[in-house]
């Protein structure tokens, strides 16, 4: 069928009664075959772009900006929280969910949030990547039961937690970038029978991945979860974990706003800027799909498969407005969901950048580098004394345990109510409690000073305050005066050849220092010299929705962090414990 795409308390709570506060594709064979076969409808219930309504949300000045202010608030008026609030345990008995991404980040606090709060929950099914089922049992048990993470629910049900974790989390081998999830056909009418959410957390978060693997996760995999979904006979909600920065290089106070097929940042901005006639092509999603395929097929080795793939997903970005090639294709998969959602009820999550837990299950849990810990974690080691940054800029940041929590606030409100509709919520700190760039690099600066790491002699290193650069030479410059001083001046051998050999190795460990510097510049680029700002007031409304006891156990306030406290006493403190797994510090 033929269609057309248009348009401050570091203690451990676990009491048992006290609640404290991707997947890969191997190709893109047959990318258009479940694409075709759905009928794609599309809706003009909130506008063509952004732009009709909000494009003043480009501009934090002017009178347009302020009636879009009231009008957004004329639906909250004279609303109320009740003494029950949403009611999120209540919704959550007895509810069977479906999640991607299962053994990822955010899955795995959300999975952990959910069992601890509402053991009475339904059978929780996890997509998971695997060969077979046993495979997949060992991931979950491996990559989810036995993680750190879990040790609240290990001291609350003592020896049964093994049997009550098992009784509750379903492994099922799948795969989002397949038709039917690449679930096994037996499986499929069991699942669809029984599940009352989808939650959708699976992507590629990669900035600069390949455009194929990209398109196949964050934007072919909603299309196939959309089609998943409209097969559940008892689904109340679908719900999708995006990021904030989908509005691309919208600049301003930006709106939770949804997207529409064709929607393209880069047009927004022209006509904003009264060019008109500066010709921009409709964003065509499927022939953005078409243009990968044909690309990889037109490349013949691997190795230059895959550059021409990062170089292709940036440039196509970035000709619609987009900074790179992970928010372009998470766009793009929000605007597949939007114009397939028909009467399913769709929550989209936009958190900002997600770090470490604030309070639960314990401060400071975190699996991985996330967004800003290459760079906390080199300056810590003394191998990068400076970053290509706007030292009034904000980073925007906000912990994984206050993403969960608005998941499932957002999860219970809608998932209740059972009405069609998109809704959108930004998770975000930018506009209510901004983190200025300048007063992170004090932040760090401090802590390392007085915890500093430890190097491979057993000598605590010595961090010199961050310089904060504003151009890319300036900075290169001085990675390179810095690099070439802490690696000193070669060798001090006698014999006249050993010397020439440290020296190349030297030069050598010095350009190497340098390029992965400047490379770690350039992808954070988009992002430490960002000019948009997030409004959350759907958000805020959701926080006002609640009872004062959901606010205590389901609190996701972040104008209420104190990131003194916060970067200090808990994310590095995690980053160090998680991550580092201890090394580099004092015994």
């Amino acid at each position: 069928m033929q269609f057309s795409w248009k348009k401050k308390n570091n203690m451990v709570c676990c009491m048992k009664n006290i609640i404290g506060s991707v997947t890969t594709s191997n190709g893109m064979s047959s990318v258009l075959t479940e694409i075709s076969a759905v009928p794609i409808t599309v809706k003009k219930d909130h506008g063509s772009t952004l732009l009709d309504e909000d494009s003043v949300a480009l501009s934090p000045n002017g009178k347009a900006q302020e009636e879009i202010a009231v009008k957004g608030l004329e639906s909250y008026v004279g609303t109320t929280a009740s003494m029950e609030g949403i009611g999120i345990v209540k919704f959550l008995k007895g509810k069977r969910l479906l999640i991607t991404g299962a053994t990822g980040f955010v899955a795995k606090v959300l999975i952990e949030k959910i069992l601890r709060t509402e053991p009475d929950v339904g059978k929780i099914f996890l997509l998971i990547k695997a060969k077979s089922k046993e495979a997949a049992m060992e991931r979950l048990k491996n990559e989810i039961i036995d993680t750190e993470l879990f040790k609240c629910l290990k001291q609350i049900h003592g020896n049964s937690f093994q049997a009550f974790m098992l009784s509750k989390l379903v492994p099922v081998v799948g795969n989002v970038c397949e038709q039917n999830l690449g679930m096994e056909i037996n499986l499929i009418d069991e699942i669809t029978s029984q599940i009352d959410i989808i939650v959708n957390s699976a992507a590629s978060t990669t900035f600069d991945e390949r455009y194929d693997l990209a398109l196949d996760i964050n934007t072919r995999g909603p299309l196939h979860l959309m089609s998943f979904a409209k097969r559940c006979t008892q689904l109340k909600l679908f719900l999708q974990v995006s990021t904030a920065y989908v509005n691309g290089e919208r600049q301003g106070r930006l709106l939770e706003k949804p997207f529409s097929l064709g929607d393209s940042i880069a047009k927004e901005k022209t006509t904003s800027d009264c060019c008109p006639t500066k010709h921009l092509p409709m964003l065509d999603i499927e022939a953005e799909i078409k243009l990968a395929v044909n690309t990889k097929e037109e490349a013949s080795q691997d190795d230059v498969v895959a550059q021409k793939m990062k170089e292709l997903g940036l440039a196509r970005a970035r000709i619609y407005g987009w900074q790179d090639t992970y928010v372009f294709t998470k766009a793009m998969g929000e605007m597949v969901i939007d114009n397939m959602r028909d009467q399913i009820p769709v929550v989209i999550m936009r958190p900002s950048v997600i770090e470490s837990t604030c309070r639960e299950p314990f401060p400071g849990w975190m699996e991985g580098n996330r967004m800003m810990d290459p760079i906390i974690l080199s300056y810590g080691k003394g191998q990068l004394t400076g970053f290509l940054v706007d030292p009034e800029g904000v980073l925007d940041v906000v912990p994984a345990d206050m993403v969960v929590n608005a998941i499932l606030a957002a999860m219970a409100k809608h998932g209740a109510a059972g009405e069609p509709g998109m809704n959108i919520y930004q998770i975000a700190s930018s506009v209510v409690n901004p983190l200025v760039f300048q007063d992170l690099a004090k932040l760090l600066f401090e802590h390392f000073k007085s915890s500093p790491c430890i190097d491979s002699k057993g000598e605590p290193i010595n961090v010199p305050k961050m310089k904060l650069f504003s151009s890319i030479d300036d900075f290169s410059s001085h990675m390179l005066t810095d690099t070439i001083q802490r690696l000193g001046r070669g060798s001090s051998a006698s014999h006249e050849e050993l010397s020439k050999r440290h020296e190349v190795v030297r030069r050598k460990s010095v350009e190497k220092s340098v390029e992965q510097a400047k490379y770690l510049a350039n992808i954070y680029e988009p992002y430490t010299f960002y000019g948009g700002r997030f409004d959350n007031m759907n958000t805020q409304k959701l926080m006002e929705d609640m009872s004062e006891e959901e606010k205590k156990s389901f609190g996701f306030d972040v104008g209420s962090i104190d990131w003194n406290d916060y970067i200090s006493n808990v994310h590095i403190p995690g980053l160090r414990k998680h991550v580092m797994k201890g090394r580099g510090m004092m015994s």
